[in-house]
């Protein structure tokens, strides 16, 4: 039998290219970003004919491997933040990064409460900090071409530890923008730790250039201890031209809480993967998303929910508003083992389609092993209601911003859950934004 060779596009051999070159010079354990780039090495960018990847073909939208950013000056840093609008009116402890470097000029963490403790991540792999035993809190994550590309090129981030019983009261923002006038990428890899009955709020930005064909991959491992909260708001609002790929990974101790909104209007094409796992009795999970697409982007939300133990909670609702000839994505499973009884699950997907041109990819599922349990599925796809819509306008609104109002109806029902209000704030002026773009 003749001997079967894989065609490799050009994105793989370059990426191949640059490992090499980049392997010596990173921090941290060389061996484990051997093993997890020839495991992305061995199945490719993930293509149609990966089942996961059905809808979000990488390998077609990726045609070059765009080298890792360097480490940028002190004056471009500074004018890449000037203009940086993501969460920027808050009141927060503020970890900076551009081109996914952490600039310690323009963070601020003076005057951290007592209790947190927060570690650049390229000194955590330089040092071999004992939490990164943490990091891949979820099996399955490991299994995932695009997470296994960060593990190998990760150059920097945080590690961020929550002492037991420590209640955070004002909010972390890990600030990310890039900049540059030539595509780029970054690898960044923040690492969440918290103690028993603690509660901590991360906030995550993240922005760039329009125009440019640059390619963030960022992670987000979060280690939830027995009764602990993490509350977790997170805004794309990349460059037009970005492909923006992101995850985060989350396991759940006993009793322990976890409420994560995503909201989507930025990058040509956006992948971000949720990946929970239930490890604890009595866990329970809030994951949101709210997406904004026009002309050609692709916003990809996929969602995995593991119920390993009894009594878990999750609830997820995303919502999507499709406007010109852009195409959503959502892909949810939640999977109820054996042992994980009385588990109630509930997942949701909307679609608002403002065009006949845009389309909606919904592929919600469930797969239960256990006999006692309350969960369900669901998704919905459509126009906005014209008996709605007739009503405002007879009222005397013009039609765009009677569609307007119908809009923002629609999106805060996934919003409207996130408990940081300054962040709620932020998320709803995007929105606006948005509409007030679209004209």
């Amino acid at each position: 039998m003749a001997d079967v060779t894989t065609l490799r596009t050009a994105a793989e051999t370059g990426l191949s290219k640059l490992f090499e070159v980049q392997r010596l010079k990173l921090p941290g354990a060389a061996i484990a970003r051997e093993e997890a780039f020839r495991y992305f090495e061995a199945a490719g960018l993930p293509h149609r004919r990966v089942e996961a990847f059905k809808y979000t073909d990488l390998r077609a939208a990726v045609r070059e491997a765009a080298p890792p950013a360097e480490v940028p000056d002190a004056e471009t840093a500074r004018n890449a933040v000037k203009t940086a609008r993501g969460f920027a009116g808050i009141e927060a402890a503020r970890l900076t990064f551009v081109n996914g470097h952490l600039v310690a000029a323009l963070s601020d963490l003076s005057g951290l409460p007592e209790g947190l403790e927060v570690v650049t991540f390229a000194k955590a792999m330089a040092e071999g900090h004992p939490l990164l035993d943490h990091l891949a809190p979820v099996e399955q994550t490991r299994e995932n071409p695009i997470y296994q590309l960060n593990a190998a090129f990760m150059a920097d981030g945080a590690v961020i530890r929550v002492e037991a019983g420590a209640k955070i009261e004002r909010a972390l923002h890990l600030r990310f923008v890039g900049t540059g006038s030539a595509p780029f990428s970054t690898a960044t890899r923040v690492l969440v730790v918290t103690g028993e009955e603690s509660e901590v709020t991360i906030l995550e930005s993240h922005e760039g250039p329009d125009g440019i064909a640059y390619q963030p991959n960022d992670v987000l491992d979060v280690v939830i201890g027995d009764r602990a909260r993490v509350l977790h708001s997170r805004l794309n609002i990349e460059g037009d031209a970005a492909i923006a790929l992101s995850t985060v990974s989350a396991r759940l101790g006993a009793g322990s809480h976890i409420e994560t909104v995503n909201v989507v209007t930025g990058a040509v094409l956006s992948r971000h993967q949720l990946y929970l796992h239930f490890a604890g009795d009595d866990a329970t999970a809030t994951v949101n998303g709210a997406a904004m697409i026009r002309d050609g982007q692709l916003a990809d939300s996929t969602l995995l929910a593991d119920h390993a133990a009894v009594g878990g909670i999750s609830r997820e609702q995303f919502k999507t508003v499709i406007d010109g000839d852009a195409t959503g994505v959502f892909q949810g499973k939640i999977i109820v083992r054996q042992i994980a009884q009385k588990t109630d699950g509930k997942m949701k997907s909307d679609c608002l389609l403002l065009t006949d041109e845009g389309q909606m990819m919904n592929k919600p599922e469930l797969e239960i092993f256990a006999d006692d349990v309350a969960c369900g599925h669901g998704a919905t796809c459509g126009a906005p209601d014209d008996d709605l819509l007739f009503y405002l306008m007879a009222r005397g609104l013009p039609r765009p911003q009677a569609e307007s109002l119908l809009v923002q109806a629609f999106l805060g029902e996934a919003i409207e859950v996130v408990t940081h209000e300054g962040a709620r704030a932020a998320m709803i002026a995007e929105t606006e934004a948005w509409l007030a773009r679209r004209g």
